[in-house]
């Protein structure tokens, strides 16, 4: 550091010691530009954070998704006509347990992702065990 205050001193033909000084003021005594910077900044890295993790949480679930409904396709033969008024009304039955279902879960805050994060940061011996 010495050799490039000596150097810089040379270059502007200012003592060392101002050099010095000006820059211990400039470091001690930041502008609100330095202030304001460092805040966005803060905020930007904060929110860059956040989209990561609701980018990494939406391909969570479309993967998810896309895995059962090919599940269903594949395993759900078709019905007979005879059939369809029936598995129509039981379908609507089931979807309206479904979305009361998904509504306590998410008053209640639960996550299926956060569930399923947890239960592979656990050993295999231990998923069979989980309480949640």
């Amino acid at each position: 550091m010495m050799a490039r205050l000596e150097k810089l001193a040379t270059k502007e033909r200012a003592a060392k010691s101002a050099i010095a000084e000006a820059a211990i003021v400039s470091f001690l005594t930041s502008d609100d530009a330095d202030r304001w910077e460092a805040t966005v900044t803060c905020r930007l890295d904060r929110l860059t954070r956040s989209v990561d993790r609701m980018e990494r949480d939406l391909e969570f679930s479309v993967e998810a998704l896309a895995l059962y409904i090919r599940a269903w396709l594949t395993a759900t033969p078709p019905l007979p006509d005879s059939a369809q008024a029936t598995a129509q009304a039981k379908g609507r039955e089931r979807y309206e347990s479904f979305i009361e279902a998904l509504g306590r879960r998410l008053a209640k805050g639960q996550r299926l992702s956060r569930e399923v994060s947890e239960d592979l940061s656990m050993p295999d011996h231990e998923v069979g065990n989980s309480t949640s």
